[in-house]
């Protein structure tokens, strides 16, 4: 029986992670700081799976709370998704960016080897990429950063190949989500962001469920098929599900591997609001504003690599997409703090 370590185990991709190991007869450890999720969100992936998840509220930064889990449990795997992730936010508070993203790897690593656990998911993302010159982005584009948040990314990446060129025998799949959306089908895990939400999904929810007056739509004038900006948006069942693919892989190869997880489809802010409203049946109101600075025109994956090497690839429809986050928005128009 394998255990996975799952830093950021109760975050929005780590549960739905969490769940995917568990149905497919994982142990699951779950090692969180609760400062962007829930409790709540474990248990229900524990009734929703019939299978417990060890849960530990620690801090990757934390490297004496770190040593305790690896001699406590016979770690085999882990899948790091424990670190900050606003953009906007991620400028004004870069050094705390860059300790708990950056300088929280390098104690997870260091830890890891230490224990001899040597196999590694890490969480990157297409910000990475920075402005694209071109679309579809393949793994081998320019890699740039136009804020911390991308930059601690970048970083890490950077930190891992040197620890791989140090030391062959890790084995460490980079994946580069793009837009990740949706929720369970079930309803019962979802995105619950703290305050204002920094994405455009639990953003229309929120319009119309009533808890927000309107969306605001960031330019209409980008060179795209209507003008608003376009996104490669990905289910995040589809999400796990990489994760689980990504995992497999490592069992039998070592080395580095960067790799894309998106559908390879871009759709418009104005493609997900009117699918949302129609697929929904629901109204979501929305006002054009100015362009924000350092957004771009269209970012979607190329995703053939995550096929070729992991016969992964995204199933989930648009329609999947706006119908499970709405079932979520709508079951738990608080969050988890209904619970």
């Amino acid at each position: 029986m394998a255990y996975i370590l799952l830093t950021g185990g109760a975050g929005y991709i780590g549960s739905h992670t969490a769940l995917a190991l568990l149905r497919a007869g994982y142990k699951v450890i779950s090692f969180d700081n609760y400062s962007n999720s829930s409790t709540t969100a474990l248990q229900r992936v524990e009734q929703l799976a019939g299978a417990k998840v060890i849960s530990i509220s620690g801090d990757i930064r934390d490297e004496a709370a770190l040593q305790t889990v690896f001699r406590q449990y016979p770690i085999n795997a882990v899948v790091h998704f424990a670190g900050l992730k606003a953009v906007g936010e991620s400028t004004k508070m870069p050094l705390h960016y860059y300790d708990n993203n950056v300088a929280g790897t390098v104690t997870l690593c260091r830890v890891m080897r230490e224990h001899k656990v040597k196999k590694l998911v890490f969480s990157s993302s297409a910000t990475v990429y920075g402005d694209a010159k071109t679309v579809p982005i393949a793994e081998t584009a320019a890699r740039s950063a136009t804020n911390p948040y991308g930059q601690s990314k970048l970083m890490i990446e950077h930190i891992l190949e040197d620890l791989v060129q140090a030391e062959p025998d890790w084995s460490i799949s980079v994946l580069r989500y793009f837009n990740p959306v949706g929720a369970d089908s079930s309803g019962q895990i979802g995105e619950d962001p703290n305050g204002m939400p920094n994405n455009l999904m639990p953003f229309i929810a929120q319009v119309a469920v009533g808890k927000r007056a309107s969306l605001s739509i960031f330019g209409n004038d980008y060179a795209t098929h209507d003008g608003t900006g376009v996104r490669d948006y990905i289910h995040v069942v589809d999400l796990a599900a990489g994760h689980l693919k990504a995992l497999q892989y490592l069992s039998k190869h070592q080395g580095i591997e960067a790799i894309n997880l998106g559908t390879g489809t871009g759709y418009s802010v104005l493609d997900m609001v009117k699918a949302f409203s129609k697929v929904n049946n629901v109204a979501v109101p929305y006002n054009i504003a100015p362009r924000r600075a350092g957004d771009i025109a269209s970012c979607y994956a190329q995703p053939d690599k995550a096929f070729n090497l992991l016969r992964w690839q995204a199933e989930k429809t648009l329609d999947d997409m706006v119908r499970d986050s709405w079932r979520w928005q709508r079951q738990n128009p608080n969050g988890y703090s209904n619970s």
